[in-house]
């Protein structure tokens, strides 16, 4: 089935030979000025988000942008995109189903509400399920052309459907619930059948933590039960923070002189807040300066992990002649020496 191509580069505004640097400092820009907790129109807000959020993922992540960058000339045709034969996406290799006693043939799945497209899924979200393969049915057997087989007239329960959700950070602070819809592709006969329902995002959900929803999975075979659907917690990327388990870090840029003598600075937080700390005198660059208790929620301890703030000094590229001048009477003064 085709499905619409993303053009990952447009989306980010960037050429499609841009380095790392350019391209994570266009969806900073962008993640701002979108961010829904800043815009006036949230709903565009959060879509465009999401969409820059879906471009970074890929782009961002050097092993994703090479399998997208191989799409080479089949990027752009008419009628839907089609991937090349050899193209080994992440999710992009599925198993086939076929059953051997009438029953119903393989199914395609397709999410609504987990803030990525049918594109992303199919080529690099989870694609496999926990049974393995997202088409199909439990038990049975494979043959050598990767057809599964489904063994007549006996119950067989569903497979198990995997894919991913987009939380924002926000969400992860506070937990929500998102509604999300499954649709299931007959392909032998074009039904289709979609599915509504209600998923509970917990506080404190990590990268990569899975959510599972029973019996919302592919449909069992003979009278077996149904499968379980699984979503697996994509974090999304933010302009200020980065996550890793429950620790926020934030990268804060510092002048020379505010790293050497000290200073008093404000940062931002996942609360809105505006959190002031003291930068001690002597700070290097690269040097982590913790706050407590400022991070995402330890499940239901009501514990929050820590705030960690990243240092980077920055020089300046151009100097007036006057503090040309400072800098060469310091550099004579100075009794440091890095070497």
């Amino acid at each position: 089935m085709a499905v619409e191509f993303k053009d990952y580069y447009t989306t980010l505004g960037v050429p499609r030979d841009a380095n790392e640097a350019d391209i994570k400092k266009a969806f900073r820009k962008l993640a701002r000025e979108h961010h829904p907790d800043v815009a006036k129109d949230k709903k565009g807000a959060e879509e465009k988000f999401k969409e820059i959020n879906e471009a970074y993922e890929v782009l961002g992540d050097p092993e994703k942008r090479k399998k997208y960058d191989t799409l080479g000339p089949n990027w752009n045709q008419e009628g839907g995109f089609q991937p090349p034969p050899d193209w080994a996406g992440a999710g992009g290799a599925r198993r086939r189903a076929r059953s051997t006693g009438g029953g119903p043939e393989a199914r395609e799945f397709h999410f609504g509400g987990t803030g990525f497209s049918d594109f992303f899924e199919q080529f690099f979200g989870g694609g496999a399920s926990a049974g393995g393969g997202v088409y199909g049915f439990g038990g049975g057997t494979e043959d050598d052309e990767g057809f599964f087989h489904a063994a007549a007239n006996q119950p067989h329960r569903g497979r198990d459907v995997e894919g991913d959700i987009l939380v924002t950070l926000q969400e992860a602070m506070e937990g929500t619930k998102r509604p999300i819809s499954l649709q299931t592709v007959d392909p032998a006969t074009g039904k289709q059948e979609t599915h509504e329902f209600t998923v509970r995002i917990p506080a404190g959900a990590s990268d990569g933590r899975r959510i599972r929803v029973p019996g919302k999975g592919g449909p069992g075979y003979n009278g077996g039960e149904p499968g379980d659907l699984f979503l697996r917690v994509r974090l999304a990327a933010h302009p200020e923070f980065r996550a890793k388990e429950s620790d926020l870090y934030h990268d804060l840029d510092l002048a020379p002189w505010e790293a050497v003598l000290g200073a008093e600075i404000e940062v931002p937080s996942l609360d809105g807040n505006k959190l002031k700390m003291r930068i001690p005198a002597g700070t290097q660059n690269g040097q982590q300066l913790r706050l407590r208790g400022r991070g995402l929620p330890k499940g239901r301890s009501g514990e929050r992990g820590d705030l960690y703030v990243v240092v980077n000094v920055q020089l300046p590229t151009t100097l007036t002649e006057e503090e040309r001048a400072h800098w060469e009477a310091l550099a004579k003064s100075s009794h440091f020496r890095p070497r």
